[in-house]
């Protein structure tokens, strides 16, 4: 009687709650998670407030936002190029980093290097020009800003002579020279640009002194291509105007700031990224600029009229329609030694572009002195 009284009840619990006798039933196993993709950065220089590291590491965060849960983030800062840079990219590697940027052009060859030992790492060179299946490269072009910040230099110069302090004398930093140049000269065309060369990407030290002494030779406005915020200070505490170059930097030159050039690499790390996590990756080789979103002129400081800032984003527009091509000549474009560098009616293609060693007219100077 009271098994059958005990049978009954049970068989009522079922009918009235069905899912008390599915609880019984042993749970399904739990589908494995992925683990986060482990991402690496190599930073040439410090991690400081603006700057060519600064512009990357926004890219490293952009990353983690648009991927949360789903990427791992780690940097490496201040490695010199050579071989340390070869130590601590092999380092990420080892540590199960699946992609890995190396962001600076000296570190082609040891990226290349490390690669050939980790065949299932991505690696993304950024500025270098050699690739392999694991290995992508990517660079900027640099110079289209340089020729829309030109622009507002030669209109807001007074003395008609602008500075340029450069880094190394590599075909990317000649492009921006020339092209700075160039802007300057399409709205003065007796502008002048004093070039000083460090071999050197970051040192503040050298950076300040070589912009003070521009300064001393009738410079009233400054653009440079190295890694710190160094010549914009100097240009804050002589009362100069000066271009910002990879980030915006008021914060460090409130009163010098005319417009900043500026490197967008977050849209083009979350694509590599979101590709490495979907199986699609592939090696290849991105030249971007203002069209594609990775070169910006803006940040416009308190001494530029508004008819300038219009003017400047009027040319930026046209640049990127494609109106604006900045290494086309109207007339022979001749380098500073008098030769037909660009003929009348034609442009330089990417490849004359990517191998360009001499200075436009109006520049003074040589390459690498």
């Amino acid at each position: 009687m009271y098994k059958n009284l005990a049978a009954a009840l049970a068989a009522a619990c079922v009918s009235l709650f069905p899912s008390f006798a599915h609880s019984a039933q042993p749970a399904p196993p739990a589908q494995p998670v992925a683990p986060p993709l482990k991402i690496g950065f190599v930073y040439v220089a410090p991690l400081t407030d603006a700057g060519w590291v600064h512009q990357h590491d926004e890219g490293r965060k952009a990353i983690e936002a648009a991927l949360p849960g789903k990427v791992v983030t780690t940097y490496v800062e201040n490695v010199a190029e050579g071989a340390d840079a070869e130590r601590v990219i092999r380092d990420l590697a080892r540590q199960g980093n699946r992609l890995i940027f190396t962001p600076s052009f000296g570190y082609m060859e040891p990226t290349l290097k490390v690669a050939r030992e980790f065949p299932d790492v991505k690696f993304e060179s950024v500025t270098g020009y050699k690739t392999a299946p694991n290995v992508a490269t990517v660079n900027a072009r640099y110079y289209q800003g340089r020729y829309l910040a030109g622009i507002a230099a030669g209109r807001m110069s007074r003395t008609h002579v602008a500075g340029y302090v450069a880094g190394f004398p590599i075909p990317e930093v000649i492009q921006g020279i020339n092209a700075f140049t160039l802007g300057m000269r399409s709205v003065d065309p007796r502008a002048q640009v004093k070039v000083v060369w460090l071999d050197a990407w970051f040192d503040p030290p050298r950076e300040r002194d070589a912009a003070m002494t521009l300064f001393n030779q009738d410079v009233d406005v400054i653009a440079f291509h190295t890694g710190s915020t160094a010549v914009m200070a100097a240009a804050q505490e002589r009362g100069k105007m000066a271009v910002a170059y990879h980030s915006d930097m008021r914060k460090v030159a409130p009163d010098a700031q005319i417009v900043a050039v500026t490197h967008q690499w977050g849209g083009y790390d979350v694509q590599r990224a979101r590709a490495v996590l979907d199986g699609t990756w592939k090696s290849g080789n991105v030249w971007g600029g203002v069209a594609e979103g990775m070169i910006r002129v803006g940040d416009f400081g308190p001494k530029v009229p508004e008819a300038v800032r219009d003017e400047v984003l009027a040319r930026q527009k046209d640049m990127a329609e494609g109106r604006l091509k900045v290494f086309s000549a109207a007339a022979d474009v001749r380098d500073n030694e008098g030769r037909v560098v660009i003929a009348k009616g034609t442009a330089l293609d990417d490849e004359q572009i990517l191998k360009m060693n001499w200075l436009v007219e109006g520049v003074q100077g040589a390459v690498g002195r």
